[in-house]
């Protein structure tokens, strides 16, 4: 901009177009001032006048012509631009659908897999008919050990009540027992001092001192000789 108001300063005239014109203006001005000029001179100036209208219209139709195509170029864009966008909607929509598909199949392969795992665990337990037969055997078996654990509680309760039958007569019959020795041995005490004194008096009957009576005798005389 600085250069351009330079040169406009320094030259009034302008630049490019401007200056043709300005130029063609003058000189077409100053033609038809000068009355005293030459015909040849005239002629000249004439033919430069056409020569500088010739590159006016020129530079007119190059600047049509620019803009004609330039207009073209910018529908042409507009048009390309439209084109691009809806290119990128559509790209948009593809995407978006690319992205439902996406995590449906993804959906469905998890589904698939987890159906995959659940068969095979299936397929790997016995099946309803089986289970039940079983379960009705394991029940039936149940009720039987149940029937048998109280049967052995039933002997066991009858096995402790004889047990505490036979340890109470045991019981007794050692204190009947015992009672029994004690009267024998009282009878044999009885027994022999009945026997000592029988053969005392025997002794004393016959004059014959028995150990007992030399005893019983001994003792009497040490008493009489204190």
């Amino acid at each position: 901009e600085d250069v351009i108001r330079r040169r406009l300063l320094i030259d009034g005239d302008g630049t490019g177009d401007d200056r043709r014109l300005n130029v063609l203006l003058k000189t077409l001005i100053k033609w038809c001032n000068n009355t005293d000029e030459k015909l040849e001179e005239s002629k000249s100036t004439h033919d430069r006048m056409l020569a500088q209208l010739a590159q006016c219209e020129f530079a007119v139709t190059k600047s049509q012509l620019g803009a004609s195509m330039m207009a073209a170029e910018l529908k042409s864009y507009e048009s390309l631009s439209k084109i691009l966008e809806n290119g990128i909607e559509v790209a948009k929509n593809n995407i978006e659908k690319s992205k439902a598909d996406l995590a449906q199949a993804k959906t469905v392969r998890k589904n698939r897999i987890e159906y995959d795992v659940l068969a095979k665990v299936i397929s790997e337990q016995p099946d309803r008919k089986e289970t039940l037969e079983r379960l009705a055997t394991l029940k039936k078996e149940l009720s039987s050990l149940e029937a048998s654990k109280q049967q052995l509680e039933s002997r066991l309760a009858l096995r402790k009540k004889q047990f505490h039958v036979l340890v109470t007569s045991i019981h007794q019959l050692q204190a009947i027992l015992d009672d029994s020795d004690e009267i024998d041995c009282l009878s044999d005490d009885v027994d022999m001092k009945d026997e000592d004194e029988k053969t005392s008096l025997e002794s004393r009957r016959s004059g014959v001192q028995t150990p007992e009576t030399r005893r019983s005798t001994g003792s009497v005389t040490t008493n009489n000789h204190h």
